[in-house]
């Protein structure tokens, strides 16, 4: 799941998890320090710049990114773990990742989740009250860079209401539960990811 900073991605699937069974949400490992409340696994797999590098060089992610000054990455080997599980896993991560995810994982299904307007995002992003002015700009025009490549994606749900947004990608999972032919050979796909 891909969308631009402040398009409500969390909130989204918060309000989505809930409403469906054999869906989860990744877990990535992070190179930042944890916060008050959060323990290994809740809700990063906590790593130091150094063992970062080292699955880096091990090719240990479907996908990795600089974000904020600190390292992300999506662990191939829990993803593949909750996919043989039977889990649909879904990995909130930019649209750089999801590109990166389009060409290492075959048949995954990519949902861009896009804000009503420009207008609305910026209003959001201010409402948050979490961004200096020029972060607020700087996301801005990442957002409009980051809605150029919704034509990559497989389907695109605009957050203009919680629920409805929610219930657009519930729509979609069930759908493609439901799909005959897949790119695994007639197999159910295995990562779903909803619109980031």
């Amino acid at each position: 799941m891909s969308g631009p900073s402040g398009v409500g991605k969390d909130t989204v699937l918060d309000h989505f998890l809930p409403t469906i069974t054999g869906a989860l949400l990744n877990v990535s490992a992070t190179t930042r320090a944890p916060r008050l409340g959060e323990s290994e696994g809740k809700p990063y797999f906590f790593r130091t710049v150094s063992e970062f590098r080292d699955m880096v060089e091990n090719d240990a992610f479907l996908e990795y990114a600089k974000v904020n000054g600190n390292l992300y990455g999506t662990p191939k080997a829990w993803v593949d773990a909750q996919c043989a599980a039977g889990f649909d896993v879904i990995l909130k991560i930019d649209v750089q990742g999801g590109l990166a995810i389009r060409t290492k994982v075959q048949g995954a299904v990519l949902i861009f989740l896009m804000p009503p307007s420009v207008a609305e995002l910026e209003r959001r992003l201010r409402s948050r009250s979490t961004e200096s002015e020029d972060e607020i700009t700087t996301r801005l025009l990442d957002a409009r860079s980051e809605l150029q490549q919704i034509p990559n994606y497989d389907y695109a749900v605009t957050n203009d209401d919680i629920a409805e947004a929610s219930d657009r990608i519930r729509a979609i999972f069930l759908a493609e539960r439901c799909r005959t032919h897949t790119e695994w050979h007639g197999e159910r796909s295995s990562v779903s990811w909803g619109g980031h």
